[in-house]
């Protein structure tokens, strides 16, 4: 069955390339801004919903749509895309702080052809040793901090020596639980 990517994040697409997926991409034109929750865990799950609803009206032929969304909870706090250096600096010095980032990424697959739609979230946590502030303004000047959830690019080898540990897979701290993705595919399918 055709699989489409209902997202532009190129961390996204890797994760599915490395893992053998063949798939098209179509990006949403939704407000994610304009969708809040009180709830951090759920709100990129509601993100997520809010992407598929918007593509599904423009697929013709039975697909199986993958949307996602991903925001990072820090010590109670969001941290979605970075919207300045500012932001960059003061995410980075919190995790620093001791405090861990928590990834939550959020899948929904649909299966155009039966119906069928299946959604669930994954979270990891990133523990990192402290941040000089230079580094952080290196960091700011050749990473493209500013389409990351969290202002931080993991797989980076500038951020290596500053992870202390990661609890959970690196595919969904890039934004595509795999192990979630496969349980939600077989979902649809049945």
């Amino acid at each position: 069955m055709k699989i489409i990517l209902g997202s532009s994040s190129k961390p996204r697409k890797k994760v599915l390339q490395d893992n053998g997926y063949q798939f098209e991409v179509m990006s949403p034109d939704i407000d994610e801004k304009g969708i809040r929750s009180d709830d951090l865990y759920q709100l990129p799950l509601m993100i997520a919903r809010a992407k598929a609803d918007a593509l599904i009206p423009n697929i013709t032929e039975p697909t199986l749509l993958i949307t996602a969304d991903q925001v990072v909870v820090c010590h109670g706090s969001l941290h979605e895309k970075p919207q300045s250096e500012a932001e960059v600096r003061a995410f980075l010095q919190k995790y620093s702080d001791e405090y861990p980032a928590e990834t939550v990424s959020a899948l929904v697959v649909t299966n155009t052809g039966n119906g069928k739609q299946a959604d669930g979230v994954d979270i990891a946590k990133i523990y990192f040793n402290p941040i000089p502030l230079a580094v952080i303004d290196d960091f700011i000047k050749t990473e493209d901090l500013f389409s990351r959830a969290g202002g931080f690019v993991v797989e980076s080898p500038l951020f290596q020596p500053f992870i202390k540990k990661i609890e959970g897979s690196i595919d969904s701290v890039m934004g595509m639980p795999i192990t979630l993705l496969e349980r939600l595919i077989t979902e649809v399918e049945l």
